[in-house]
């Protein structure tokens, strides 16, 4: 796939952003935003913005989508889970820079159709679910990093420290509100979460059943 024009703009202006790390340029750069936003929004694919994709849920913004990526630190050998499938834009481009990724999404309708699309893609290191994501995926644990695009109102399920492995990351968003949501990096150390807040963003609430 060639680079077009609004794509290598979008790539600077992620760069003037404060996104540095080469590899997660790197992967936004070849996965086709194009492939995962509804028809009638097919011209702002690469704007720097969100976008609705149904059932009251969107694509993230490029720019939040490459930062919670490098706040994961990935390396080739990590098993990652993702809460939270939408239109499986996150998860491609997570797959470009991890071994595996997991997925789960709740929406059954955005599920068959991330799914369906990913396949088209031939994203094969990509596995989905139907379900809870707040309860994680225990038959697949441990997991090296964890990523939620959904956010929990007032802390991250403890279900999924549980999953993920010792010396792993999760980033999260966490608010009671759109109007006050910031974005979390949680490292684990042995039986300690050492946290850090990373900057303001807005979610969909993370829904439990």
């Amino acid at each position: 796939m060639s680079t077009q024009p609004r794509q290598i703009r979008l790539i600077m202006e992620l760069r003037a952003d404060g996104i540095t790390d080469p590899n997660v340029l790197g992967a936004i750069e070849r996965v086709p935003r194009e492939k995962f936003v509804p028809p009638q929004f097919q011209d702002r694919a690469y704007e720097n913005t969100a976008l609705p994709i149904g059932d009251g849920q969107t694509i993230s913004q490029p720019y939040i989508v490459a930062l919670m990526t490098q706040a994961l630190e990935l390396s080739s050998r990590d098993r990652v889970l993702e809460i939270g499938t939408g239109c499986g834009y996150q998860a491609a481009v997570l797959s470009r820079l991890c071994r595996r990724v997991y997925t789960i999404e709740r929406h059954r309708s955005l599920a068959r159709a991330a799914q369906k699309l990913l396949a088209s893609l031939d994203y094969t290191n990509i596995t989905t679910k139907i379900g809870d994501g707040s309860k994680g995926w225990p038959e697949q644990a441990p997991f090296d990093k964890i990523i939620a695009t959904a956010a929990a109102q007032n802390d991250v399920p403890a279900e999924l420290f549980e999953q993920l492995a010792d010396g792993g990351v999760l980033v999260a968003p966490i608010g009671a509100s759109v109007l006050d949501q910031y974005l979390w990096r949680f490292r684990k150390r042995g039986e300690k979460i050492e946290e850090e807040r990373l900057c303001a963003v807005r979610f969909v609430p993370l829904v439990r059943d």
